[in-house]
């Protein structure tokens, strides 16, 4: 549990081996706003992220970093961009983190297969943003090169976002098939 060599009592990673397979899951600090100390946290652990990654995927090539990234990568995984422009979660330092990890040699599951326009994880409780499609696609699997030939399919799944009192957040499925 942990990033090695950070130190951090909120323990945002959790890692095991599974199937030959090495997965990270991570919960990305939101970091609030972009004059808060919490977004330089986030910026922070990005980058201690992105160090202990390095390390991993020599030691694991077949890896998943998968999780609560709390950043929308583009904006057409944003409803609205304009208005989110200044916000936390699309600022161009934490979309240029997120860049920095498929720099690593990962590949956004999601983007390997056609999807509809307006695809997102997360929907704000407020003015009926999940009814009105006003989401971010803040959730991500990021897999490694030698695990894309494994890739099969990936989708957003709704339909816990649809019972009663559900997260704001739902799932986000990759389906793989076995390593030899």
């Amino acid at each position: 549990m942990g990033i090695p060599g950070l130190n951090d009592e909120q323990k945002r990673v959790i890692v095991a081996t599974v199937q030959g397979i090495r997965i990270v899951c991570a919960y990305i600090p939101n970091g609030q706003s972009l004059d808060s100390d919490k977004y330089q946290y986030k910026l922070g652990w990005l980058e201690a992220l992105h160090r202990y990654l390095q390390e991993e995927l020599q030691r694991h090539p077949n890896l998943a970093l998968l999780g609560d990234y709390n950043i929308a990568p583009a904006d057409e995984d944003v409803h609205d961009p304009a208005a989110w422009v200044g916000q936390v979660l699309v600022s161009e330092p934490e979309r240029e983190a997120f860049r920095g990890l498929v720099g690593l040699g990962l590949h956004d599951s999601f983007r390997l297969f056609e999807q509809e326009p307006g695809s997102f994880s997360w929907w704000d409780y407020r003015m009926a943003g999940f009814r009105r499609n006003l989401g971010l696609r803040i959730d991500h699997i990021l897999v490694s090169q030698p695990l894309l030939a494994h890739c099969l399919r990936c989708w957003i799944d709704k339909a816990p976002r649809k019972l009663e009192r559900p997260s704001d957040h739902t799932p986000v499925v990759l389906e793989l098939s076995a390593l030899p």
